[in-house]
């Protein structure tokens, strides 16, 4: 009975203002391992900074990855959504090149961490692996200087 209530409360751990722990999940179910716990906090922090900029709730599409299943969607073998550092990111009614630039300029400004920024046409990847990285989803490239 106690697991169980523990278990319950720590899914609905509110993280920041406006993110919980739940929203982190893998697609899958799996929850956050404990080891990561750190990282998903340090991303939640960031996403809220994003959030607060837009002034518009951010939607996560896919949050922490169970090894198993960043495998069996094609995701990259390193992938830090395996770590809990990584969210792909969706804001109603915002642009994903919108969305990304914004990203990418308040790393520069140094409000949010370095980390890597991937534009799609549908959604935005960031996370906070410390160094900049970038790179583009099918037929995005063409914003590659933008």
């Amino acid at each position: 009975g106690l697991v169980r209530l523990g278990k319950a409360w720590r899914c609905n751990m509110k993280l920041t203002e406006n993110f919980r722990l739940d929203e982190f999940k893998c697609n899958d179910g799996s929850v956050v391992p404990e080891e990561y716990m750190d990282n998903v906090i340090l991303l939640a922090d960031q996403l809220q900074k994003i959030r607060e900029h837009f002034d518009k709730p951010i939607v996560v599409i896919s949050g922490y990855r169970s090894p198993d299943y960043n495998k069996k969607i094609g995701g990259v073998k390193r992938s830090t959504h395996m770590k809990a550092m990584a969210a792909d990111i969706v804001i109603s009614g915002v642009d994903s090149v919108e969305v990304w630039k914004v990203v990418k300029q308040m790393i520069a400004d140094g409000v949010i961490h370095k980390g890597g920024v991937g534009l799609y046409e549908t959604f935005v990847h960031y996370d906070v692996r410390g160094f900049n990285a970038r790179w583009y989803g099918t037929g995005m490239k063409k914003y590659k200087n933008t």
